[in-house]
């Protein structure tokens, strides 16, 4: 195979999750979609880049149990999670860190507010967030943000630096620079539950937590592994990270890629069948919660292929024959 291009590993081949959508999409996107527009904050090809994500598509796919309220602020919330990743991406470590503590300031204090858009975005949809959060939820929502906002920062200042991690210290960053934590803490807020912390501290439950997690990361990674180098920003991606540890190949990455995502949907579903009782009261409340996690995984993984964020226009073409010809640098 030529250098220039390389075979996505076949993920969907090993998900035998079942994927849904949300009924209250079409409207919900759509009062989404101006809501973001309505902000002006980016260019018209930042904006175009932004809109061609279609994130609303994504929460249809990850939230497909969502009431219509909760399913538009988990929508606003995943738009504002690209206005922060796409600001942050050029930035320095310094500027990200101010960006994100915008976003969480405006998250921890009723009032604070220092007149930017994002800090006003941030607080309309806290609003349509607390209408509905447990106070369990809320309480650790606001600490995965924070740890969201520090591994961003992060991510800028290793970007700045020109370094790329092993794979242990890149996986418990990816963990959090993804913002996957902060999107399984809305699940809850969706669902209308609120699970005690003592769930959060059973092994066989975050199993399946971390499974889904790294299984959202590592897929994600390898799809949009050809945009981020194309921009340049390929040092914060796990093929880069085990094309430089292992002294491999972009192909024999992306199989690796591949093996791993099988090792752990193999490690979810197994687990799953293990979870432990947790009294009459909070079972199907978890049940629940899993079910949640695994939506994400299959969600985003046809989410990826349906909207053309990750491949463009050959979204299609890229998912029947999972062909990715690498594209030049991006001057711009």
């Amino acid at each position: 195979m030529s250098s220039q291009q390389f075979t996505l590993p076949d993920l969907l081949a090993v998900c035998p999750l079942k994927d849904s959508t949300n009924p209250h999409y079409a409207r919900a996107a759509a009062e989404s979609t101006a809501w973001i527009k309505s902000y002006n904050i980016f260019s018209e090809r930042k904006l175009a880049f932004l809109l061609q994500g279609s994130s609303e598509l994504l929460v249809s796919h990850a939230y497909p149990y969502a009431p219509y309220e909760q399913f538009r602020a988990c929508c606003d919330f995943v738009n504002l999670l690209f206005v922060v990743d796409e600001v942050s991406d050029d930035q320095n470590g310094k500027d990200a860190r101010r960006t994100g503590e915008v976003f969480l300031n405006v998250m921890r204090y009723p009032d604070w507010d220092d007149g930017s858009a994002l800090a006003k975005m941030t607080r309309e949809f806290k609003q349509r967030f607390l209408a509905f959060a447990g106070p369990n939820s809320y309480r650790r929502f606001l600490m995965h943000c924070d740890d969201y906002v520090n591994a961003v920062a992060r991510e800028a200042e290793y970007r700045e630096r020109g370094q790329v991690l092993d794979i242990a210290s890149y996986q418990t960053l990816r963990r959090e620079n993804s913002a996957i934590r902060v999107c399984f803490g809305l699940f809850e807020f969706a669902l209308g539950i609120d699970l005690p912390d003592a769930v959060f501290h059973d092994v066989h439950f975050m199993t399946l937590y971390w499974a889904a997690a790294d299984m959202v990361c590592w897929s994600n990674d390898v799809y949009s592994y050809n945009m981020e180098q194309a921009k340049g920003h390929s040092g914060n991606n796990i093929v880069t990270v085990l094309m430089r540890e292992k002294n491999i190949g972009l192909q024999d990455a992306a199989d690796l890629v591949g093996d791993h995502f099988a090792m752990l949907m193999n490690r979810f579903v197994e687990t799953k069948k293990q979870l432990p009782s947790f009294g009459a009261e909070l079972d199907d409340a978890v049940a629940q919660y899993v079910d949640a996690l695994g939506h994400w995984v299959i969600g985003n993984l046809e989410w990826s292929f349906e909207s053309q964020r990750y491949f463009g226009s050959e979204h299609m073409r890229v998912k029947d024959t999972r062909v990715i010809i690498l594209s030049p640098a991006d001057e711009n």
